[in-house]
């Protein structure tokens, strides 16, 4: 092999933003709890109320699986009776946008 030719590595896909996406299309809600929280929706109680069919106990296992990818942050009140809330996080902006560019892509292939 000559010094003047290159090797090029073969190129893998990035296996923990991949899974990530994954996971969320894969939960029907997590779309929809975005769109919740972009309308100013925080709470888990009045985004159950917003949206036919779903849970609290779906609900609280698509917050834990946003919350453990880093895309929400839950916030915890030391109030009587407990309040909790959600935000997006800087990290969860920057998915966000991405999955907002991977529908504008799908609707350039439906169209």
């Amino acid at each position: 092999m000559n010094n003047n030719e290159k090797i090029i590595v073969r190129k893998t896909p990035p296996e923990r933003s991949a899974r990530m996406v994954e996971t969320i299309y894969g939960c029907k809600w997590s779309l929809t709890v975005y769109q919740l929280l972009a309308s100013g929706v925080q709470r888990p109680g009045e985004m159950v109320r917003s949206v036919d069919g779903l849970s609290t106990k779906v609900l609280n296992q698509c917050l834990k699986k946003n919350i453990e990818f880093g895309i929400l942050d839950k916030i915890i009140f030391n109030e009587l009776p407990p309040r909790v809330e959600y935000q997006v996080t800087d990290f969860g902006q920057k998915f966000l946008h991405i999955l907002d560019e991977l529908e504008k892509l799908q609707q350039e292939i439906d169209a």
